[in-house]
């Protein structure tokens, strides 16, 4: 089966979603709470202290906003994906700016131009094609990981929960964001949590993590000009012990 993530559609939209403007996503006319659910690449990482951190890791980082905003405040940030084209997109606006297009409707496309907003330092961001689930030996650790709608789209998430002790150096922040979409096309049903999710994150990160805070972040993806998919991801926020 081929991967979606690939397809020059999946990257457009989620181009869209990662750098686009107000004007650009919503509608003329916008249904109460829509606007609250833009950004979502920007907020999930802003649970982060505030502190200057060493080094950052942003997995399943798609096409790299989460990983330029953590450039805000770590020294070294690595952005992985397993889709090439999406590691393509976010490597080429460490340079200039990135054309696309938006589908409108049928044959109706809009050019648009996604771009780093500022006060971002692309010097400190690399990314890398790669799998959660099989992530480099020498990957090293981090002050820093961040992994946002990532985990319901692995075919066996356990394995990047047991990485994650890891990866994470003491005193370090971990944050998963989840909309629990667990589907059998990603992810065969034999490896979904048993109950909710949260409470499987927490059998399984104990006792290398505390969990600090968790809370509901929606996001917002146009497809077309009356098509969008929003959707409430659970994120939380973890210390290493």
């Amino acid at each position: 089966m081929s991967n979606p993530y690939e397809s020059d559609k999946l990257l457009s939209e989620y181009l869209l979603f990662h750098y686009g403007t107000a004007e650009e996503i919503l509608p003329e006319d916008t249904p109460a709470g829509m606007a609250d659910a833009l950004d979502f690449a920007v907020r999930t990482q802003r649970h982060f202290s505030a502190d200057e951190a060493s080094r950052g890791l942003d997995l399943g980082c798609a096409v790299g906003r989460s990983s330029y905003e953590m450039s805000r405040s770590c020294g070294e940030v690595i952005g992985i994906d397993f889709s090439h084209a999406f590691v393509d997109a976010a490597t080429a606006l460490r340079d200039a700016p990135l054309p696309y297009r938006r589908l409108d409707e049928g044959h109706g496309w809009t050019p648009l131009e996604a771009r780093l907003p500022d006060g971002t330092d692309p010097s400190r961001v690399c990314f890398e094609q790669g799998d959660a689930m099989n992530l480099r030996d020498d990957l090293g650790d981090f002050d820093r990981v961040h992994a946002a709608n990532l985990l319901c789209r692995l075919p066996e998430p356990e394995r990047l929960l047991d990485r994650l002790p890891s990866l994470v150096r003491p005193g370090g922040e971990l944050i998963l964001a989840t909309p629990c979409t667990w589907l059998g096309e990603f992810t065969p049903p034999e490896n979904w949590p048993d109950g909710p999710t949260l409470d499987w994150l927490q059998r399984h990160l104990d006792p290398s993590f505390e969990l600090l805070s968790t809370r509901d972040e929606p996001f917002l993806i146009r497809e077309t000009a009356r098509k969008f998919q929003w959707t409430s991801s659970q994120l939380s926020l973890w210390r290493r012990r």
